[in-house]
């Protein structure tokens, strides 16, 4: 069983190590075990809020026309006009760019088809195609959710990496963080850690430090 206790020892050994010239994010490496990920089944592909944030800034584009682009202009990153999108379809760099410079995508309902027939093939093996938002909906609370939020997506493989905060983060706001990320690991491993072999914490380019309990 993890504890609080064991997180917290975890991630002062982490934030001891060698700091570096720019601003380290805090990473969890886990290793699952005794399942087969050629099943889709037990492949995982969830967001977790974090409790504390993500500690440095979030990318969100829209896909948007009309009133919607107006208002999120002043929320999101980015905003991606219905004339735009044929012209990064028709430039692979602009869209790998795109895809690269953002965490998350958000598309107007009505674009949605639009999105997945020309930028689907940069964004979707990114697992970046983006949700669909309804044209009148109050986009801010969605995006304030979104830049806390981070996303585990194994694919076939059963170790995965994932960002749980910064090195100027409490030890404290970066245990909650983890905490979140594994009882939200557990609920789709069916309420236990037994297909969890085990769970790692590192900066960047720093080495790992297991946390005891799993």
């Amino acid at each position: 069983m993890v504890t609080t206790e064991s997180v917290l020892k975890a991630v002062g050994e982490v934030k001891a190590t060698k700091k570096r010239n720019f601003l380290q994010s805090i990473d969890l490496v886990v290793n699952l075990r005794n399942l087969d990920m050629n099943k889709p089944e037990n492949r995982i592909d969830q967001e977790v809020l974090l409790p504390s944030g993500r500690g440095k800034s979030v990318k969100i584009a829209l896909f948007a026309d009309g009133e919607l682009a107006h208002q999120a202009k002043k929320v999101v990153d980015t905003v991606i006009e219905k004339d735009a999108v044929s012209d990064i379809a028709k430039d692979k760099t602009i869209g790998k760019k795109l895809a690269s410079e953002h965490n998350f995508f958000l598309s107007q309902t009505d674009m949605m088809a639009l999105i997945g027939k020309s930028l689907g093939p940069v964004l979707g093996p990114r697992g970046k195609m983006p949700k669909p938002v309804p044209p009148t909906i109050d986009i801010k609370p969605l995006v304030e959710r979104l830049r806390r939020t981070v996303r585990i997506r194994t694919k076939d493989r059963l170790t995965f990496h994932l960002p749980v905060g910064t090195e100027e983060m409490t030890d404290d706001d970066l245990a909650k963080n983890i905490a979140a990320v594994i009882n939200s690991l557990e609920t789709k491993l069916g309420g236990s850690t037994h297909n969890i072999r085990s769970v790692l914490i590192k900066k960047s380019m720093g080495p790992c430090v297991k946390v005891e309990g799993v």
